[in-house]
């Protein structure tokens, strides 16, 4: 194949790609309405924990000021799979948080909610003619593009002891929805994941549960990341996609630590 047309290819590969992976969010933000202690700090009474506000919950997620490397701007709502939770239909109702989870919603029934997508920084392939140097350039950086990592990250706060309702309720999905589950949005979009398994979670909160979710893009197999994690009345939920993943080039990844550690920071 020429040179030329491994860049157009790789251009095509990395806008699909993209593409595909934006399709799983996000809600944008909203001021409504036994998971494994995997952090080992234990839980910590909730039974009168009021709610953070929307507001009070966009002071305490990330901003692009937090972390180095990554652009970081609020998950819009326009366009994206579903604009709420009223729009996602989960087939087996057991599997419903995590099904949230991976569309930007939060996991459980929370008072108010807020979230973000913070994306790696890569340079934009640029070039000034077609020799074999200028080519060169363009082909690596769609490299980094495709090999680049997209986070979903959310807050939500509940009152009294919801939070702790809704790790349970996260925990008993990852175990329950092994077998994989159905989701579909707007009536017509539909997702079928087969494969739900637990991951070691980073260990941060009050407790933490981790997961992994496997399902089929475009022909081909693709496994996604998610953690939630509980800081007394608030949960935040982060779920990482892999371009390079998406494009069928199954690359070891996982959540970016940097991203966890950012968001407890402005928690603890």
């Amino acid at each position: 194949m020429k040179r030329s047309s491994r860049v157009r290819v790789g251009a095509t590969v990395a806008v699909s790609a993209l593409s595909l992976a934006l399709i799983t969010g996000c809600g944008g933000d909203s001021g409504s309405g036994d998971a494994k202690d995997s952090a080992g700090k234990g839980s910590s009474p909730t039974a009168a924990a009021k709610a953070l506000s929307a507001a009070e919950l966009g002071r305490r997620i990330i901003s692009e000021q937090d972390l180095d490397g990554y652009e970081v701007k609020s998950a819009d709502k326009g366009g994206k799979f579903a604009e709420s939770k009223d729009q996602v239909t989960v087939v087996d109702a057991k599997c419903e948080p995590l099904a949230y989870v991976l569309t930007g919603f939060a996991p459980g029934d929370e008072s108010a909610y807020v979230n973000r997508m913070a994306t790696e920084k890569v340079a934009e392939p640029t070039s000034k003619g077609t020799s074999e140097e200028s080519l060169d350039d363009i082909e690596d950086s769609l490299k980094d593009i495709v090999g680049s990592t997209m986070t979903i990250v959310s807050l939500s706060s509940y009152d009294g002891g919801g939070a702790e309702q809704t790790m349970k309720s996260v925990g008993d999905a990852v175990a329950g929805c092994a077998s994989g589950f159905t989701v579909s949005a707007k009536g017509q979009d539909t997702q079928k994941f087969t494969r739900v398994a637990e991951e070691k979670s980073s260990g941060s909160g009050d407790e933490s549960v981790a997961f992994s979710v496997t399902g089929k893009t475009e022909g081909d197999t693709t496994t996604v990341h998610a953690e939630v994690v509980r800081h007394g009345s608030t949960v935040a939920t982060y779920y990482s996609v892999s371009l390079a993943a998406l494009a069928g080039k199954h690359d070891k990844y996982g959540i970016p630590a940097g991203i966890i550690k950012a968001q407890e920071a402005k928690l603890d």
